[in-house]
């Protein structure tokens, strides 16, 4: 940490998901005088030192709505370093919550559908609970397949059947011809299922199978804008700052960060860990996804480091009878 981010103050923000009787979901805006003045929100506020953070969520939203609310689920923490600040932003569903809310700081309030949130200008922190809430927590990395295709695409059917609903094609050294026709048939199955896919490098084989595209590192550096456009998803591998910002700048949708644990197909390498993972995931507002050595079972983890959710390639990839994700 350079010697300026570590003279800085560091401020435990709690913030709530509320949502009314048909799915909407509630946002502040916040006032004149504050940080990002005239952006939105998730409402909440500061925790007090020794308040836990279901204590100080109610009491924020008490003080700032005036409604009496029931927190449930912890949903993200998203550590953000802002210019003077380290904020860590605690975000909590509520499941239950009586009164009217109302602006009592004179703040404007909207009831947003789940899917018109990411229309609303936020800080930089909110970002990432928006694509919490969209987005899926668990993103497939395919394995190279052997020399059977058949038996391959039907494991990939049971981990669509199992839940998945984000995929990564990706066979690195598989005869060009070969991996076209197989790519293809998947991409149809994971459509068929509902799942979004994107193709790992090959920027063709994007076009043509109208997916999304996953950049590796290297890749993601040469390019100096966004290789698709707007309907089609980016992703990208990062393991640098360097390379998370880049992603950022040329507008990628999310980016994948590891490997946190060692991992057998990277032998010798050692993981970043959690800690690593949250300290380069506070200089951007990217959806992020912890990759290396994770399976569904560190979702919560994951989820407290600022991560999306996981990306793996065994974990996800399962034997033929599947199994949901949790």
């Amino acid at each position: 940490m350079a010697d300026s981010e570590s003279r800085m103050r560091t401020v435990d923000v709690v913030a709530a998901v509320i949502r009314d009787a048909r799915g909407r979901v509630l946002l502040t805006r916040r006032t004149e005088g504050k940080d990002f003045a005239g952006r939105w929100e998730f409402p909440g506020g500061k925790r007090k030192r020794g308040e836990s953070p279901e204590d100080a969520l109610v009491r924020e939203l008490r003080e700032e709505l005036g409604i009496e609310a029931e927190p449930g689920p912890h949903l993200i923490t998203v550590p953000q370093l802002y210019p003077d600040k380290h904020l860590y932003l605690d975000v909590r569903a509520v499941v239950d919550w009586h009164g009217s809310p109302r602006g009592r700081e004179q703040q404007a309030m909207a009831w947003v559908t789940m899917e018109k949130l990411a229309r609303y200008t936020m800080p930089p922190a909110d970002l990432p609970v928006v694509a919490a809430l969209q987005q899926p927590a668990h993103y497939l990395v395919t394995p190279t397949p052997g020399e059977d295709d058949a038996s391959w695409l039907e494991a990939l059917d049971a981990a669509l059947a199992g839940g998945v609903q984000r995929v990564q094609l990706r066979a690195p050294g598989l005869d060009p011809a070969r991996w076209q026709r197989l790519a293809t048939a998947a991409a149809k199955r994971c459509r068929k299922a509902g799942a979004e896919v994107l193709v790992n490098g090959g920027v063709e084989l994007a076009r043509t199978l109208a997916s999304g595209i996953h950049l590796t590192a290297a890749q993601l550096l040469a390019n100096k804008r966004r290789p698709l456009p707007a309907g089609q998803r980016v992703g990208a591998s990062c393991h640098t700052l360097e390379e998370l910002r880049h992603a950022q700048a040329i507008g990628c949708d999310f980016a994948v960060l590891g490997p946190v644990k060692p991992t057998a197909s990277h032998p010798g390498v050692d993981g970043i860990g959690w800690d690593r993972f949250a300290s380069l995931r506070k200089h951007v507002s990217l959806p992020l996804y912890a990759i290396g050595g994770l399976g569904p079972d560190d979702l919560a983890e994951a989820r407290r480091h600022g991560a999306q959710g996981i990306a793996a390639i065994t974990a996800l990839w399962p034997a033929l009878t599947p199994t949901p994700l949790p």
